[in-house]
């Protein structure tokens, strides 16, 4: 399984417009750099750096720059609908991902399962012919079973499970359920480790994310269950950092993190880079 990172490892850095944005967002090619320096050659685009809106001269560039430093990407979006899927597998096809990520909903847009179904049946040809695997991201409104069912009833080994470790807690689901259910599914792996804490008033908890190896997620264990099905080839460093009261500072605490958790996951021997 190969270990890379996305734009969701710097999420503070890359910013989001509807949420956040540092003064100077780190872009596609300072991406790219950063795999370098930490000694990856595998880089995944999230839909908080859409690549649909570059224009045709960023394309190109990042295109020639992943030729040039060896580094293979992945695309991915949010938004399933048959429009904004083709456009991504045209994407994928022009910059060479072998996987497309792809999260279901997007904020009032949220399809019904028949729905998602017959868009990823739709879908099915165009991935067979260019050879790209789909891996549907677990979020946060559909239960694990629910994402089970969607890629029984399309039936495709094309199409898959990009397998968050966090996400379907928002669903109020354990890991180990998740994993049980979802690993036979899974093309695409998110190593995002987390920490539970109860609050100091003591009327609940709290989720957040911790460096890879100092929190809670059990990285080898979770690599044992999906490994048997031989469908995940690659592993996707996604980090949810607690943030400083200063932006500056929280990009800063963010790096330092990224690079904490490459270094534990490489030595974990887990991984290829």
């Amino acid at each position: 399984m190969q270990l890379g990172i996305s734009t969701y490892t710097f999420g503070w850095a890359v910013g989001d417009p509807g949420n956040h944005c540092p003064p100077k967002p780190i872009d596609e090619l300072t991406l790219l750099s950063r795999a370098e320096q930490l000694g990856v050659r595998l880089v995944q685009f999230g839909d908080n750096l859409p690549l649909h809106e570059l224009s045709v001269g960023r394309l190109a560039a990042l295109k020639q720059e992943t030729g040039q430093r060896g580094i293979q990407l992945e695309v991915g979006a949010r938004g399933l609908t048959d429009e904004h899927l083709s456009r991504y597998i045209e994407l994928s096809v022009y910059l060479k991902s072998r996987l497309l990520r792809f999260v279901i909903d997007k904020g009032a847009y949220k399809p019904a399962i028949d729905a998602v179904i017959g868009i990823l049946k739709n879908a099915v040809p165009s991935l067979e012919k260019m050879g790209i695997t789909l891996g549907i991201e677990n979020h946060d409104r559909l239960l694990a079973g629910e994402f089970a069912e969607i890629m029984e009833r399309v039936g495709s080994l094309q199409i898959g499970i990009c397998l968050d470790s966090v996400n379907s807690m928002g669903a109020g689901e354990g890991l180990a359920d998740v994993v049980n259910t979802l690993a036979p599914y899974t093309v695409n792996l998110h190593l995002k480790d987390f920490g539970i804490r109860r609050l100091p008033h003591l009327m609940g908890f709290q989720i957040d994310g911790r460096p890879a190896g100092q929190g809670m997620l059990n990285i080898p264990w979770l690599v044992q269950q999906i490994n048997p099905y031989g469908r995940c080839r690659t592993a996707i460093l996604e980090q949810w950092v607690v943030p400083e009261p200063d932006l500056t500072d929280t990009i800063t605490k963010e790096a330092a993190w990224a690079e904490e958790s490459i270094t534990y996951l490489k030595n974990s021997e887990l991984f290829c880079f």
